[in-house]
């Protein structure tokens, strides 16, 4: 059940997304977008309930408690960053707005913009653990906890090997071919403007 849920939970968020920048920027109904986009959060916490009871009914913890965890702690880590990088381009394309801006690709710019993405990494890797560690005390010591803890270190591992690669953008940036200007991490070209920042999963 746990598993279905997570996948209905995948489903419904890009359902969602879709409905929520359609309304805003098809029909032009903005508070429509934003009640559709309020309810993105909402999957997340049907999930975090439906896995405690479960818990709380007896379940055996097993992988799909894990999985539900690192679901939790990647939506809370990415769904702003997901949700602001498709309402730019949905602008864009939809709305007639100015092209969004693209990351940087060379030098330090670079490494700073991977900096800040293993950071949400390590916000998505502390979340889960947190929701694991609670589900082991919650669970006691009558239960086999192996599989939550397990699911702890792949959320710790995930975090280490995306600072790794990170590392290596900071320790060799990649340079830019000769006579292409560097620009500043989120630095627009002139004429663009910035994709308007969207709140989590929300207007």
């Amino acid at each position: 059940m746990v598993v279905a849920l997570i996948i209905a939970c995948e489903v419904g968020f890009w359902v969602l997304l879709a409905l929520g920048l359609g309304a805003r920027y098809l029909l032009k109904w903005r508070r429509t977008s934003v009640v559709l986009l309020l309810c993105e959060p909402v999957l997340e916490l049907v999930l975090f309930a439906v896995t405690a009871y479960d818990l709380k009914n007896g379940a055996e913890p097993g992988w799909e408690h894990g999985l539900a965890a690192l679901y939790i702690g990647y939506t809370v880590a990415y769904g702003h960053y997901t949700i602001r990088w498709l309402d730019g381009h949905a602008a864009h394309r939809l709305g007639g707005g100015p092209p969004p801006a693209r990351p940087p690709r060379h030098g330090m710019p670079r490494a700073r913009h991977e900096g800040r993405l293993w950071l949400r990494t390590v916000l998505g890797a502390a979340v889960a653990c947190a929701l694991l560690q609670g589900a082991v005390r919650y669970v006691g010591g009558d239960g086999d906890t192996s599989s939550l803890r397990s699911f702890q270190w792949t959320a710790l591992r995930a975090a280490g090997i995306h600072g790794l690669i990170a590392l290596t953008y900071l320790i060799w940036p990649k340079r830019a071919p000769a006579g292409t200007p560097t620009a500043e991490a989120g630095s627009v070209p002139k004429g663009r403007g910035e994709p308007r920042d969207q709140s989590r999963r929300c207007d």
